[in-house]
């Protein structure tokens, strides 16, 4: 098992100009054969603050991507351009590539985040049962049909009450919770908070729709600086029809404070 910093790695590429960088694509950061959406913004992100970033702008917080194509395991290219770098903020425009195609294009924030609570929220902390009461997610779940290998990186405990959708009787809330935590023994930080940002398994498991659920669109904001420990993870479902769903992902640490929430649409394939 390879860390997250290892599996994000990147490396300049000074002869394809400025901003390019090699990735190599950790194909055990996937759900099936797909690479996880959360883990190739995370890519880009790196790319971004190793681009743009500077002593003033160190962490992400915002992300609205486009997922064009599914990228593959292995080599792959990220391209940065500044578009603007201010007092405060630095924002730029980062793509994924193979083969010279685009395949996930991101536009980002950057700045600098500190722990600070909020002064105001309106965003009270899921409520779930302690991580030990809670059941893990394994890599192979069964009646899935196809291995998760991202549960062997990213340690994910359901709520119990949200896993009646594996018994064949799905609760039709749309709502999965979860605690997680990186398998590596690494602290959250802003870059693997897009990870878990997009929670698997999707919340249309909790309304009956089992099947793949790849990610179209996902807007993300990254608030504050997570305190070190496992974070608390809701997954809700908000509209479903024409093939397509949005939800919303909302992530506090062990402290209460919200520190991250992304909006995705996905596609889903609903029964006639």
């Amino acid at each position: 098992m390879g860390t997250f910093q290892e599996a994000t790695a990147l490396t300049a590429m000074p002869a394809r100009g400025a901003g390019v960088y090699g990735a190599e694509l950790d194909p055990q950061w996937s759900v099936g054969t797909r690479l996880h959406g959360g883990y190739l913004l995370a890519v880009l992100g790196r790319a971004a603050c190793l681009s743009s970033g500077g002593a003033g702008h160190p962490h992400v917080t915002a992300v609205s991507a486009s997922f064009v194509e599914p990228p593959e395991p292995g080599a792959a290219e990220v391209r940065v351009e500044t578009l603007r770098v201010g007092r405060s903020l630095a924002q730029v425009r980062a793509t994924l590539a193979q083969r010279d195609r685009p395949l996930v294009e991101a536009l980002i924030t950057l700045g600098a985040l500190d722990d600070t609570g909020p002064w105001w929220s309106a965003a009270e902390p899921v409520e779930i049962p302690p991580r030990e009461e809670c059941f893990p997610a394994p890599a192979n779940p069964p009646g899935a049909g196809f291995p998760v290998p991202l549960m062997d990186v990213v340690e994910q405990h359901i709520h119990p009450e949200h896993l009646a959708f594996a018994f064949g009787a799905p609760a039709r809330r749309g709502l999965i919770a979860t605690w997680q935590r990186l398998a590596d023994g690494s602290d959250w930080d802003p870059l693997s908070l897009l990870v878990a940002l997009d929670p698997v398994p999707p919340a249309s498991y909790d309304l009956g729709l089992p099947g793949w659920v790849p990610t179209v669109q996902l807007s993300a904001y990254v608030r504050r600086l997570p305190a070190p420990g496992p974070v608390r993870v809701r997954l809700q479902a908000t509209d479903v029809g024409g093939d397509r769903m949005d939800e919303t992902a909302q992530i506090w640490d062990h402290k209460g404070r919200l520190v991250a929430q992304a909006t995705q649409l996905a596609a889903v394939r609903i029964p006639a």
